[in-house]
């Protein structure tokens, strides 16, 4: 199974930019799920399921929303196998800018867009310097020299990044993204997967520097999904 982590600020359009991906995906006959992580709640999931998109939610409540996503991608991920699900995408904000979801040989998308403003890039932090992708949205509603300074930015944050340009009302620049989707590793397991940046000190292992994915080195304050 291809599992693909996509991050990026709140209402930079991430849910839209995977929605049509998908739309991309399912022309292939190719059996997708999404799941969602956010922190107290979220509509997000009846977007994808009006589009018959299979879809878990998880609501982090009072932990930070990154540690809950490393607490449980594990299940997560073991759910999609039995689902025989062929292309996982896990939806997280990242809403301190100093945690990252990304694992090390998973494709990784960080989504921005060009309202956020011109320096936004630097401030984002590991969520988009360690991206694979980085999918910049809403270049339909600012100038060509403002678009071309803020990819700029970008690749001066991410200079290994591949950048793609997508709308995310119309779809137009999906279909490139779902070409690299398909590209992305297949695995049969997260086991001896890493995370590509250590998470902020708080009360769980992870906070402590742990890296490592599986129930075995969850310790502390951490709280399972109902899958």
């Amino acid at each position: 199974m291809r599992l693909i982590t996509v991050s990026g600020p709140p209402s930079s359009g991430k849910t839209s930019i995977i929605e049509k991906t998908i739309q991309v995906l399912k022309k292939q006959a190719i059996e997708i799920a999404v799941i969602k992580f956010d922190c107290l709640s979220t509509a997000d999931e009846i977007i994808y399921e009006k589009k018959g998109i299979k879809t878990k939610l998880g609501l982090s409540g009072s932990l930070c929303p990154d540690h809950y996503f490393v607490n449980n991608i594990d299940a997560c991920f073991q759910w999609g196998l039995k689902e025989h699900i062929e292309v996982l995408i896990t939806e997280s904000a990242g809403l301190c800018n100093r945690c990252s979801p990304h694992i090390k040989a998973v494709l990784s998308v960080c989504v921005i867009d060009n309202l956020s403003g011109c320096q936004t890039p630097k401030k984002i932090g590991p969520m988009l310097k360690f991206a694979d992708i980085v999918v910049i949205t809403k270049g339909d509603i600012v100038s060509q020299a403002e678009r071309e300074v803020f990819a700029y930015n970008v690749k001066k944050v991410n200079p290994q990044a591949t950048i793609i340009h997508i709308n995310g009302i119309t779809g137009q620049g999906a279909a490139e993204l779902a070409k690299l989707f398909l590209k992305a590793n297949d695995y049969n397991s997260l086991d001896e997967k890493k995370l590509r940046f250590t998470m902020p000190a708080a009360l769980c292992s992870y906070c402590l520097g742990e890296t490592m994915i599986g129930k075995d080195y969850h310790i502390g304050n951490v709280k399972n999904m109902q899958l």
